[in-house]
């Protein structure tokens, strides 16, 4: 038997061999302008713990890449933390932060719940574990990765493993683990040996989608089936590629898995923070902006730090434009 766990439609399989036309890829084709000039570029709104502390219920706040500050029924719920400013297991090396953090982790309130998707760098931030683990009433992540938090110095009675289509009830709010098409690891021996998910937050007054990583599969149509329609999606949108597809959507992909799961709103994330893939850093929202429109979906792109309502209408700009 395989200790290892797989996608549940379609196995992605990635060799040693394809790295290196991936290194000539990046060093050939990137844009020029896959990052911004300077940090100043992308615009972030600075907070503080009373800002914090006065978040409207049932509001979001982006923090940056996939990192969300979600408050609802007065209960603060984290998902992704990356507040370091590489997502890379080194601190001088690997992909480096467009922008400042809203905030430090220092000046969060107490954070009922963490939410992690998977272990990849980008999802699961060593340094910011640490710095929240004293925090953070109950982490909730896929099956194996409590092992990484436990590392990281978390108590083993704080964090809920879940597998997929297992969920949990906690003051109200239920914490669904459900199917993402990815994969998973954190060093070269480590392959797939943790799972990877998308998450939802089922409460009174909606249902908020948390898709991390992920390539298209039916998995959307599975989920709206088994859960129902979705208040507001967070899709990933962003570090694409034609020659990854299979784990990154492609934005095409994203307004499928909109679709597919019945979404009301789209907030795109995965995009603006890092540089992980060849487009510019501004092609994620064009595009998306561009499909949204077409398709006459409701989309929200805050700046990062801003906060917005998770179930009234908020207008939000197309900042990113004045940016590039």
């Amino acid at each position: 038997m395989s200790d290892k766990y797989k996608n549940a439609h379609k196995v992605y399989k990635s060799h040693i061999k394809e790295l290196l036309p991936m290194f000539i890829d990046m060093i050939k084709n990137k844009s020029k302008k896959s990052k911004p000039k300077d940090k100043n570029e992308i615009p972030v709104n600075f907070l503080s713990k009373k800002d914090i502390e006065k978040m409207q219920d049932y509001s979001v706040i982006r923090m940056g890449h996939s990192t969300l500050l979600f408050k609802i029924q007065n209960k603060y719920i984290l998902c992704d933390p990356v507040f370091s400013t590489r997502a890379s297991p080194f601190s001088f090396l690997g992909p480096k932060r467009f922008h400042d953090v809203p905030i430090l982790i220092k000046d969060l309130p107490f954070i009922d719940s963490v939410i992690i998707s998977h272990d990849h760098y980008d999802h699961l931030d060593k340094q910011s574990i640490k710095a929240l683990k004293d925090k953070v009433g109950t982490f909730y992540t896929s099956l194996g990765v409590g092992k990484h938090l436990e590392n990281f110095g978390v108590n083993k009675n704080k964090i809920v493993e879940l597998n997929w289509w297992e969920s949990k009830i906690e003051d109200g709010i239920e914490f669904a683990c459900t199917p993402a098409q990815h994969f998973s690891g954190r060093t070269l021996s480590d392959r797939d040996k943790t799972l990877w998910s998308s998450w939802l937050i089922k409460t009174p007054k909606g249902k908020f989608y948390f898709g991390a990583d992920g390539g298209y599969s039916s998995s959307f149509k599975e989920i709206s089936s088994k859960h129902g329609k979705i208040t507001m999606a967070f899709l990933e949108v962003g570090a694409y590629n034609e020659k990854w597809k299979d784990i990154h959507m492609m934005p095409e992909d994203a307004i499928q898995a909109f679709k597919d799961l019945k979404a009301e709103v789209l907030f795109p994330i995965h995009n603006g923070t890092f540089d992980l893939s060849l487009h510019s850093w501004f092609e994620p929202f064009d595009r998306i902006f561009s499909l949204a429109k077409e398709n006459s979906i409701d989309i929200r792109f805050p700046i990062m730090g801003k906060e917005i309502s998770l179930i009234n209408h908020t207008e939000t700009s197309t900042w990113w434009k004045k940016a590039k």
